[in-house]
């Protein structure tokens, strides 16, 4: 049976390489020090994690993520 809808694209998504690329420049070159992610794979499910100094300053980190939250409800905000 196939479900009604889909959720999630589940196509090759350009500007997702794009940014990883970008990000993978940028650490390479010493200017990120460390990452908070998360990452969406197919079949709906889903990873979050740290590294670097995300992971060793954990409160910082915390605020990063806050900020993360506040651009997703004002772009969502835009969008509707």
């Amino acid at each position: 049976m196939k479900p009604p809808f889909k959720l999630v694209s589940d196509d090759l998504s350009k500007d997702t390489i794009e940014c990883l690329t970008q990000l993978l420049d940028h650490a390479k070159a010493g200017h990120i020090l460390g990452v908070a992610y998360g990452a969406m794979y197919k079949g709906r499910r889903y990873i979050v994690n740290v590294a670097g100094e995300c992971h060793r300053n954990r409160t910082f980190t915390r605020g990063i993520v806050a900020d993360l939250d506040e651009e997703l409800s004002r772009s969502k905000a835009k969008n509707d």
